[in-house]
Protein backbone atom coordinates (compact mmCIF):
# COMPACT_ATOMS: atom_id res chain seq x y z
CA UNK A 1 0.00 0.00 0.00
CA UNK A 2 1.40 3.38 -1.00
CA UNK A 3 1.74 6.45 1.13
CA UNK A 4 -0.92 9.16 0.93
CA UNK A 5 0.34 12.67 0.09
CA UNK A 6 -0.75 15.03 2.85
CA UNK A 7 -2.10 17.48 0.27
CA UNK A 8 -4.79 14.91 -0.53
CA UNK A 9 -6.15 15.01 3.03
CA UNK A 10 -9.27 16.97 3.81
CA UNK A 11 -9.13 19.50 6.64
CA UNK A 12 -11.09 17.30 9.05
CA UNK A 13 -9.00 14.23 8.24
CA UNK A 14 -5.71 16.12 8.60
CA UNK A 15 -6.95 17.69 11.85
CA UNK A 16 -7.82 14.26 13.28
CA UNK A 17 -4.40 12.87 12.36
CA UNK A 18 -2.58 15.85 13.86
CA UNK A 19 -4.53 15.83 17.11
CA UNK A 20 -5.06 12.09 17.48
CA UNK A 21 -1.88 10.54 16.16
CA UNK A 22 0.64 13.35 16.62
CA UNK A 23 -0.82 14.91 19.78
CA UNK A 24 -0.99 18.50 18.54
CA UNK A 25 -3.35 20.21 20.95
CA UNK A 26 -2.76 23.86 20.09
CA UNK A 27 -4.87 23.99 16.92
CA UNK A 28 -8.03 26.12 16.82
CA UNK A 29 -11.30 24.16 17.07
CA UNK A 30 -12.08 22.24 13.89
CA UNK A 31 -15.41 24.00 13.34
CA UNK A 32 -13.59 27.36 13.29
CA UNK A 33 -11.20 26.37 10.49
CA UNK A 34 -12.82 23.56 8.51
CA UNK A 35 -14.41 25.73 5.82
CA UNK A 36 -11.72 28.40 5.60
CA UNK A 37 -8.87 28.48 3.06
CA UNK A 38 -6.49 29.67 5.76
CA UNK A 39 -7.64 26.76 7.93
CA UNK A 40 -6.47 24.24 5.36
CA UNK A 41 -3.16 26.08 5.01
CA UNK A 42 -2.73 26.12 8.79
CA UNK A 43 -3.48 22.44 9.22
CA UNK A 44 -1.26 21.32 6.35
CA UNK A 45 1.59 23.55 7.51
CA UNK A 46 1.67 21.65 10.80
CA UNK A 47 2.91 18.56 8.95
CA UNK A 48 6.15 20.43 8.09
CA UNK A 49 7.46 19.93 11.63
CA UNK A 50 6.84 16.18 11.62
CA UNK A 51 9.78 14.06 10.45
CA UNK A 52 9.24 12.09 7.24
CA UNK A 53 9.75 8.82 9.10
CA UNK A 54 6.87 9.57 11.47
CA UNK A 55 4.67 10.60 8.55
CA UNK A 56 5.47 7.32 6.80
CA UNK A 57 4.56 5.37 9.95
CA UNK A 58 1.15 7.06 9.71
CA UNK A 59 0.87 6.13 6.01
CA UNK A 60 1.56 9.69 4.83
CA UNK A 61 4.12 11.46 2.69
CA UNK A 62 4.82 15.02 1.58
CA UNK A 63 3.91 15.79 -2.01
CA UNK A 64 6.91 17.04 -4.01
CA UNK A 65 5.33 20.39 -4.80
CA UNK A 66 4.10 20.99 -1.27
CA UNK A 67 7.36 21.13 0.67
CA UNK A 68 7.85 24.89 0.39
CA UNK A 69 10.94 24.91 2.58
CA UNK A 70 12.74 22.68 0.12
CA UNK A 71 13.99 20.49 2.93
CA UNK A 72 15.01 16.93 2.28
CA UNK A 73 12.54 14.34 3.39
Amino acid sequence: MGLIPIVELGVAEAYEILTGRFGQSDLPPLDAIEHEDWGRDLVLSRFESIPAERLAEAGLTRDEGWDRAGSDR
